[in-house]
Order: structure tokens, then C-alpha cells, then sequence
């Protein structure tokens, strides 16, 4: 306990991906030993790096804005660095005299190697780490099968998963003791116009590349907002009409949104499980909707235990294949790949439903999961194109584009990863389109040109006739693009050519 005339012991609490104050172990453990020193490091490697996204750095500036307002209203100033942690946390801890540096773990390959050479340079200066959950459910040490192994497959992993109690939910602090002042910028974007393009200029990045009206409103009060608000939905959203709702491309409130606050840690995935589970655990939806956090604690378990599959697929057979429609660097060495990859990212391959997906991931930073599923599949199924490929576009646009789920995501849709989609199933667009958007709804709001395509020719007007191609004042190969693929032959094509490669017979 601390005497009245001691000076206080300070913790630097370094934020990264846990942009909250709600719901925060490191924050809250700071709290209660004494000062805290908030601090936030924009890291070159991340702004600049392999998974670069001018859509999430603009998503990132405005929370930490958000962050810096809910800690000052609580006594704390958060400070911001531009430069490599490593250089930076050790220089702050001692411009504010600190004993420790708090900070909520990181999983990634990339955040461990970060974190492990941060804590041997503040060892040097006599700075303890300590490292608290905050990012995940469950830790990956806490998931081991009952032969101490990491799990591999999900069913059997999503029922210890969920047999698990979680630890219990953290208020936000009323009150943080500062710090020593430690001088320089806090927020350069104070201005509160976190779209500011000469913010963006000065941190040496892009502007987003996302239309800014789509984007949504970021920091932890809009979070919060966006949770409360589908928790409220009724009936026919939120919860309770997850389970029906869930793959509906229309998506008019059967999804939460909250990926991108998930990313960034505007909301602890703990606060969101309990509250789904105590407004309506009972429910089919809401159990199916927990399911899909599991799926998240799944993907950063496995690449957890497996760092290499950053680079390379969990089936390791195939990571120096060569993929016929091409890879990232290397040129396709068949005919349909050639510019298939740049017809796919513009939504140009004639296939309304992937058309639509990858426009409105160009619009608005967002992509329906299903359509994820719907997207992935053309591209390494139809076209035989690398799943690295669809991987970076994914983490480039994406606003919760996260190396993990992305990864795991790409993995199972190309069937090389772990609990991977069979290889002998490949989506059919047609037919995906017609179940999960069967008005056209979503169609014909990202894909204009087909608006007055009659419903029953709208998910393969390339079946129109000349006639119906006039009177719907669309030209197939002049106003929208003719299939790049025949789809029955590719799925011929693509099985063939995974059997080829060593995968096993179906059954």
C-alpha cells in the first residue's frame, strides 16, 4: 500500500488491439497498483507493412481518438509515438518513471516477436511486462484437448469451448491516477475530424479506399451503441433471429456488425458473449451467433500454436504448389487466369452474386460472411487462383480484416487449412445466389447495371435472349461483363486437379 508522501508506483498501459476502456484486465490491474500511463504506439510495420489497409488505419485513428477522450474524462492523458515499439515503450516508460508496462496479450506471430523483443529491452531498464487477457474468450493454453494438444478440428473444440466459463466481465475504471507529464503529442488528430486527409499525409498513409459515407462511426461509444442497438432488435433480428437470418446477403439486421469493433478491441468479446447469452441464451440464434466467436477464438488458437501458418497453408502439402490461375508474383499457366485475379477485385467476372460481394467490398470496407464464403470459393475453386491472393485483397480493404480469421477463412474455402471445406465441394454462384438473396435485393444494389433484369434471369443473365437483353436495357459482353468461366466445367476442372495434388476421395 502506498503512503500518503510516496509517490505513487506507474504502469504504462499500451494499448494496441483493446481500444476500450470497458472490460479491460491490463487497464483495470493498473488502475489498482498505483498511477497510469497511457500510451499508444503507431507502428511504420503496421501502417506500412505486408497487411496494410488505408480503410483500417482510418478505423484505428478514430478510436484512438475515442480512447483518448474516455481516458482523459477518467484523469489519464493518453500519449501518442510514431516509430518501432521497441524503441518507443522502453523511452516512454522512462520519461514517466515507470516500474511496469501493462498491455493485453497479442497472438499473432507478428505481435509475439513485437512483444518478446519489447519485454527484453524494458528487462534491460529494470521494467516488469505483465501481460493480461482481453483480446479472445478463452486463452489458447486454457483450450488443450485432453492429451495436452491443441485442437486441430472445431466441433470437438467449440464443446470445450463452450463448456468453459468465462472469466467474469470488468466495469471501466471510475478514475486513473495520472502520471509524470510526459510531454509531446497526445492526439494529433484533435481536431476530432479523423478523416482529416492531412492526418493521413503526415502518418505517410493513404486515405481509405472505402467510400467515407459508407464507413461507420468508430471509437468504443459507437461500439457500444451498435451492440445495444442489436441486442434490442426484436424479434426478426438481433439474437433471436440470427439463426434464420445469419446468411441473408439482404443482411437487414440479421448481423451484428461488430467485426470491425472486434478487431480493434472497441468491445471485449467476453462483455458481448455474456450479454447475448443473458438477454436471450435460450435461443437457437443466439447460441449460433456465440458459435461464430468461437469460430474467432478458433482461428487465433490454431495460428497460436502454429505460427508458420502465416505464410503457409496447415495442409503443408500444398504450399509450393503452383496454382494454375497463378499466385501472388508468379503469372497463371493457364488461359483463364489470365487478368481472372483483376477481374475478380474489380467485380467484373460476369457472376452477379461475386460481382456484387467484391463491389461492395470496395464501397464500404464490409463484406457479408456469406458472400465471403460465395467470393473465396470462385476464386480458388473456379478459377484455381491462390487463396493468397484473395487473402491480401481481403486484408487490404477489409475494416475487420484480422490476419487470423482472415487466414483461417481463406484456408478453409480453398481447402488446404484446418476443419477445411471439403475440396469436393465448390460453391455454385447461381444457386448460392438464388437462396440466399432470393429477391435480387442485394444484386441489384451493388450491381446496377442488372437492376432491371427480370428476377428470373438476374443471377445468370447471360441466359437472357438478344430480346431480354434490350428490354432490360442490358447488353451481355457491352453493359455487364459475360461469365470469365464456364462454372460446370471449372467444378470438373478443380476437383480433378486437388485430387491431383494428393487431397482424398470424398467419403
Amino acid at each position: 500500500m502506498t503512503k500518503p508522501d510516496e509517490p505513487s508506483p506507474t504502469t504504462v498501459v499500451w494499448f494496441r488491439r483493446d481500444l476500450r476502456v470497458h472490460d479491460h484486465p491490463a487497464l483495470t490491474a493498473a488502475a489498482i497498483h498505483g498511477a497510469v500511463a497511457p500510451l499508444f504506439v503507431l507502428d511504420p510495420a503496421i501502417l506500412r507493412g505486408r497487411f496494410a489497409s488505408p480503410n483500417r488505419t482510418w478505423f484505428l485513428l478514430g478510436a484512438i481518438d475515442s480512447l483518448g477522450i474516455a481516458l482523459a474524462a477518467r484523469g489519464a492523458r493518453l500519449s501518442i509515438r510514431v516509430g518501432r515499439p521497441v524503441d518507443v515503450v522502453p523511452a516512454f516508460a522512462r520519461d514517466v518513471a515507470a516500474s511496469r508496462v501493462a498491455l493485453s496479450r497479442d497472438y499473432t506471430p507478428f505481435g509475439r516477436r513485437r512483444d518478446a523483443a519489447v519485454a527484453r529491452a524494458l528487462q534491460r531498464d529494470g521494467v516488469e511486462v505483465v501481460a493480461e487477457p482481453g483480446l479472445l474468450v478463452h486463452e489458447p493454453e486454457s483450450m488443450l484437448t485432453d492429451a495436452g494438444r491443441p485442437s486441430r478440428v472445431f466441433t470437438p473444440f467449440l464443446r470445450r469451448w463452450m463448456a468453459a466459463d468465462p472469466r467474469d466481465v470488468l466495469p471501466a475504471p471510475r478514475y486513473l491516477r495520472p502520471s509524470i507529464d510526459p510531454g509531446g503529442p497526445t492526439l494529433p488528430f484533435a481536431s476530432g475530424d479523423i478523416g482529416d486527409l492531412d492526418v493521413v499525409a503526415r502518418l505517410g498513409t493513404e486515405p481509405p479506399t472505402a467510400d467515407p459515407a459508407a464507413l461507420p462511426r468508430t471509437g468504443e461509444e459507437a461500439a457500444r451503441d451498435r451492440l445495444d442497438a442489436w441486442l434490442a432488435a426484436g424479434p426478426h433480428g438481433g439474437p433471436a433471429g440470427y439463426a434464420s437470418r445469419r446468411d441473408r446477403l439482404d443482411d437487414a439486421g440479421g448481423t451484428s456488425r461488430l467485426g470491425p469493433d472486434l478487431r480493434f478491441g472497441l468491445l471485449s468479446p467476453i462483455e458481448i458473449v455474456t450479454r447475448v447469452l443473458s438477454a436471450d441464451g435460450a435461443s437457437v440464434g443466439s447460441r449460433r451467433f456465440v458459435s461464430e466467436l468461437a469460430w474467432r477464438d478458433f482461428y487465433a488458437h490454431v495460428l497460436f500454436h502454429d505460427p508458420d501458418l502465416a505464410h503457409s497453408p496447415f495442409q503443408r502439402r500444398f504450399a509450393s504448389v503452383a496454382w494454375p490461375g497463378g499466385s501472388l508474383g508468379d503469372p497463371p499457366t493457364d488461359p483463364i487466369g489470365a487478368g481472372a485475379a483483376d477481374a475478380w477485385r474489380a467485380g467484373r467476372t460476369g457472376f452477379p452474386i461475386v460481382d456484387a460481394g467484391m463491389r461492395q467490398l470496395l464501397a464500404t470496407g464490409y463484406l457479408h460472411n456469406r458472400a465471403r464464403m460465395i467470393v473465396a470459393s470462385f476464386l480458388s475453386k473456379d478459377l484455381l487462383i491462390d487463396w493468397r491472393v484473395g487473402e491480401a485483397h481481403f486484408m487490404r480493404h477489409l475494416l475487420d480484416g484480422d490476419p487470423a480469421s482472415n487466414l483461417g477463412g481463406w484456408q478453409w474455402a480453398a481447402s488446404v487449412g484446418t476443419d477445411a471445406q471439403p475440396y469436393f465441394r465448390v460453391f455454385n454462384p447461381v444457386t448460392q445466389a438464388e437462396r440466399f438473396d432470393p429477391d435480387g435485393d442485394y444484386v441489384r444494389r451493388w450491381v446496377p447495371e442488372l437492376r432491371r433484369v427480370p428476377l428470373a434471369r438476374l443471377q445468370a443473365p447471360w441466359t437472357m435472349t438478344s430480346d431480354e437483353q434490350i428490354r432490360a436495357d442490358c447488353r451481355i459482353g457491352t453493359d455487364y461483363p459475360a461469365p470469365i468461366v464456364d462454372h460446370a466445367a471449372a467444378r470438373v476442372r478443380a476437383i480433378a486437379w486437388f485430387r491431383d495434388q494428393g487431397s482424398a476421395p470424398p467419403g
